[in-house]
């Protein structure tokens, strides 16, 4: 980590980096985590000098929006942009790469590289073929390792020609492919609470598991990012990632090492044998997205979908997984609950409540933490049963989680590619998403109500099975 290095940003004037990679570059910064011989180039179409670009990177730290808000130690700060320089031009154009060159090599030693595409995919050809060209790609002076963002190509066939161009150029232990929700803490802690402690796992499988839920609501809408947003739809924005790697992490074997390959591997074989199910699924758009800005006002566009699916392996056989996802609904909340079988013939079954079902729920967001619900006694003289939960709350361990780019980046300086995403993993995502996608066109698009948990039609997905949607609950780790 303390060899030198050079990160290299496309796109550093853009959205992205504003709102994500130069608040992620401050927290590495102040948590120590940067190599102390670190060079960050900025790559732009905005004219401009070394300090006015570390100017514009000091106006963003000090910028307060939802995904860093913690206080900037101006020492910090202060000596994060003296490593921060900036190269202008189109990218387009070979000069570009040419002065990019020039610039790394000012510091006149070895450097590892690596490249970070924020911009938009239909460029990526012509950044790799100038970076191979003007011999920026080259490992005989240290690593080149280049990070793209999702979406990784919007269809199967799409994704696998991205996949093909970057092999072309690099191979694939030089390929990080990131999705940041890889790297939340409450995300990934789902596989040590399954595989560090032998005491929900035996019980995650047919024959204690009713049912799965997930819950990935947003209670605002699409705010300035209609251009995109409705090019894209909810189940391409978050279905074809977010959610398919919640049932991943909260589904699969249990790997025999704690590795890239082996952790892969079992999310792999797990997307693989997912299976959508055609008539269990609803597409739905909240009243009023037509008339919001950039939006076509003939808009078709998905903003909440729901469906249901089931793994075909013996572990799951005969197990459910609903999903429900979608903007403008009741409140922000993501959780992944395991609905435990009812059990008719206990001891108390006969008592009010004793047919309730236990459930185990990793909230993901907000009030972040694992949850398990059970029944207890109910205080007094007479025996009745309540409603208890046990909880770890991350809030009590008076720790503020990482955001999941710091994260990320960590793991890409490391060269740990565990929660990245790789080729064949993306395939598997787009072979199971892409059949929904297609009967999107075909069906009917319902409306709901903002504020509410989606339309009517999202229920009966669920209820035709004689079951409900769980209302995700405010007082989760709530103090």
């Amino acid at each position: 980590m303390q060899e030198s290095f050079s990160l290299v940003i496309f796109g550093a004037t853009g959205n992205l980096a504003q709102l994500k990679l130069i608040p992620a570059l401050y927290d590495l910064a102040e948590a120590n985590l940067l190599p102390e011989k670190v060079s960050i180039v900025g790559i732009g179409r905005k004219e401009l000098s070394d300090e006015e670009f570390r100017q514009y990177s000091n106006d963003v730290l000090h910028k307060p929006n939802r995904h860093h808000q913690h206080p900037i130690k101006e020492e910090v700060a202060e000596k994060l942009l003296e490593k921060m320089h900036y190269v202008s031009g189109d990218i387009g154009k070979k000069e570009l790469y040419e002065k990019l060159d020039e610039k790394l090599k000012e510091d006149k030693s070895c450097s590892n590289r690596m490249f970070y595409l924020a911009t938009y995919p239909e460029l990526y050809p012509t950044v790799f073929n100038h970076l191979e060209e003007t011999g920026l790609n080259s490992q005989k002076c240290g690593f080149v390792r280049v990070i793209i963002e999702k979406p990784i190509g919007s269809d199967l066939d799409s994704a696998k020609k991205l996949n093909q161009l970057l092999a072309e150029y690099y191979a694939e232990d030089q390929i990080y492919r990131l999705d940041h929700y890889l790297g939340r803490e409450t995300l990934q802690n789902i596989l040590s609470f399954r595989f560090a402690n032998n005491l929900f796992e035996p019980m995650i499988n047919k024959d204690h598991v009713d049912h799965i839920q997930i819950t990935a609501a947003e209670d605002f809408g699409i705010g300035m990012r209609g251009g995109y947003y409705d090019s894209v739809g909810a189940l391409k924005d978050v279905g074809q990632n977010h959610i398919l790697q919640m049932i991943a992490l909260a589904t699969m074997e249990a790997p025999t090492s704690f590795t890239n390959q082996d952790v892969t591997d079992k999310r792999i074989k797990l997307l693989k044998e997912l299976a959508p199910e055609m008539d269990r699924l609803v597409f739905a758009q909240y009243e009023g997205y037509l008339n919001e800005r950039s939006v076509n006002p003939d808009s078709n566009n998905d903003t909440f979908f729901a469906f249901r699916t089931h793994i075909n392996n013996k572990r799951f056989e005969g197990v459910p997984i609903y999903v429900r996802a979608g903007k403008a609904l009741k409140r922000t909340v993501t959780e992944i609950t395991i609905v435990f079988k009812k059990d008719s013939q206990h001891l108390f079954s006969h008592l009010n409540g004793g047919k309730e079902a236990n459930m185990l729920i990793y909230r993901i967001q907000p009030n972040e933490g694992i949850v398990l619900k059970f029944s207890s006694k109910t205080p007094g003289p007479d025996f009745k049963l309540q409603d208890e939960y046990m909880q770890y709350c991350y809030r009590q361990t008076a720790v503020s989680l990482p955001d999941p780019y710091l994260r990320l980046l960590v793991d890409a300086l490391r060269g740990d590619q565990t929660f990245f995403v790789d080729a064949e993993e993306v395939e598997a995502q787009w072979k199971f998403i892409d059949p929904l996608i297609a009967a999107r066109s075909k069906q009917k698009l319902v409306s709901y109500k903002a504020g509410s948990f989606g339309p009517e039609e999202a229920n009966q997905i669920i209820e035709a099975d004689g079951r409900k949607w769980i209302e995700p609950s405010v007082s989760f780790c709530s103090f």
